[in-house]
């Protein structure tokens, strides 16, 4: 099937959508060097930075969510690519307003590689900065080996709360503890109904039957062995709550954050069907949804699927989420 976007060059995708991005969002944010999504506000920061990496074609993520209160830099590779290590290096001593980066890498082998070079390289020159790496794909390793676990939209609460955590002063090694405790205390669950296609090459990322789901799709249509006949929204949504309830170990009692992600071709009427179901699974637990979002933070292009993820939350944790935040995706209350 020919693929149908509305692009120019395939080779100018990741400039024409940086520029039309920051275009869009001057108020909050300004592009550098070509691919360095910057926070307005950075300059007149006192506390530790907030910096990322990962390729384009997850929009809103990762750059839709620089700005007060969440990230600080974010580093754009190519469609689906990680950037290469020196930018990254330079973009940490763009944020530093010297008190420190927390850098944030999602567990792809691309942008693992990538983020361990950028941390020789700082390390060679000085700086001051801890990695933090987002991996919480239950469908690809047990929760024993989650250093095998692929990075999904866990990412995005992390960049909440970490920021948050900056946001009242805490030193870097604060920080950075925070956003591991959140971290590790995450799951996510990625299911699609029909692959994307990679917006240069018009390839296909993952072939699916008419009937067909695939429950463990991970990111780009890795799979994780879940293909099965296609199920109802309250089927899906009990097979894949169950699954992160028992990763997590969640008891009655506790309270949790519940997102259902967009993959890109997914209506929020179907996310909307889902949240209900998991909402009155979660009563029937005594579970409580202390947190959530519905919609669309990380995408695969037109992946028709969404993105279950579930996290153990606390007092703590719930007010750095709650905390104000003013970014192109997600904001709340007041920045200041």
């Amino acid at each position: 099937m020919k693929m149908k976007k509305f692009i120019n060059s395939p080779e100018n995708l990741t400039k024409e959508l940086l520029e039309g991005f920051a275009s869009a969002h001057r108020d909050l944010v300004t592009l550098k060097h070509g691919n360095t999504v910057v926070n307005n506000r950075l300059e007149k920061a006192d506390r530790v930075a907030i910096v990322t990496q990962g390729g384009a074609g997850h929009e809103p993520a990762l750059s839709g969510f620089v700005g007060e209160g969440m990230l600080d830099v974010s580093v754009v590779g190519d469609i689906f690519s990680a950037p290469v290590s020196r930018a990254c290096v330079d973009a940490i001593k763009l944020a530093d307003r010297g008190k420190g980066v927390l850098f944030v890498v999602l567990n792809h082998a691309g942008d693992m590689l990538v983020g361990d070079l950028t941390m020789k390289q700082a390390a060679e020159e000085g700086l001051h900065v801890v990695k933090v790496v987002t991996q919480e794909d239950v469908s690809n390793a047990p929760r024993e080996n989650s250093g095998d676990r692929r990075g999904l939209v866990g990412c995005v609460p992390t960049f909440k709360i970490a920021a948050a955590v900056a946001a009242e002063g805490k030193s870097l090694e604060e920080v950075a503890a925070v956003a591991r405790r959140f971290a590790d205390n995450m799951a996510t669950l990625a299911v699609a109904v029909r692959g994307a296609t990679h917006p240069a090459t018009g390839s296909m990322l993952a072939d699916l039957g008419e009937d067909e789901m695939e429950v463990g799709m991970g990111q780009h249509g890795e799979g994780g062995g879940g293909r099965q006949p296609l199920k109802s929204a309250d089927e899906t949504a009990e097979i894949m709550l169950n699954i992160l309830l028992a990763d997590l170990s969640i008891r009655a009692g506790e309270k949790v954050m519940l997102i259902l992600n967009g993959a890109g071709a997914t209506t929020l009427m179907e996310l909307f069907i889902i949240y209900r179901r998991c909402e009155r699974l979660l009563k029937a637990k005594n579970v409580e949804i202390a947190a959530n979002y519905v919609g669309e933070l990380l995408t695969v292009q037109e992946q028709a699927g969404f993105q279950m993820f579930l996290a153990r939350m606390d007092d703590e944790l719930l007010r750095y989420w709650n905390a104000p935040c003013d970014t192109p995706y997600l904001k709340k209350g007041s920045s200041g």
